[in-house]
């Protein structure tokens, strides 16, 4: 178990620390239910930032502090934190494979949005997102592309060594309340 914690934990770390090649979130994000309303746009930027905040900490983590495969790899602590922030209800986000090889059946897309969001980052979109309603309030849904850019992602993926840079093969997806 926590050898695959371990396996899991640097998966995440190599997959977030190489999207910092390709900047996800723009603000051109693909909307498939178009709204300008200011609310809207905050939580866009919410959005942005909380996603640079995750791939930048990953990949300064990882070049600092990875240095082999004997290293505790920065995504154990990001799972750590993913789940931290989940509880407290600030916003959810978690780690989507799009490779079709994801390591935990938990990094599977979910139906509907992820799996929608999948598709359109794997066509060569950045980013993907729609609002959605739930009981009166509404919920801004992104996800954001994280390719392969860094050699230190070799160490645990092995079959992502001849990934093109720059193709996506997951993405940070992320769920947060658009205050009005």
């Amino acid at each position: 178990m926590k050898l695959s914690r371990r396996l899991l934990s640097l998966s995440l770390a190599g997959i977030v620390a190489a999207s910092l090649a390709n900047p996800a979130l723009t603000d051109e994000a693909t909307s498939t239910k178009k709204a300008s309303d200011a609310a809207l746009e905050r939580a866009r930027r919410e959005v942005r930032m909380l996603d640079d905040i995750y791939k930048t900490s990953i990949v300064l983590i990882t070049t600092h502090y990875v240095h082999d495969d004997e290293d505790l790899p920065a995504g154990e602590a990001f799972v750590a934190l993913f789940d931290a922030v989940n509880k407290k209800g600030w916003h959810k986000v978690r780690l989507v494979d799009a490779s079709g090889e994801a390591y935990d059946d938990d990094n599977l897309p979910k139906k509907g949005f992820e799996q929608r969001a999948v598709n359109e980052i794997l066509k060569g979109k950045p980013s993907y997102d729609e609002v959605e309603t739930e009981d009166g309030k509404r919920f801004l849904y992104a996800a954001t592309a994280i390719p392969v850019v860094m050699d230190k992602c070799i160490m645990c993926h092995e079959n992502y060594r001849d990934v093109p840079k720059g193709k996506a093969i997951g993405a940070l997806s992320y769920r947060v309340p658009i205050l009005e």
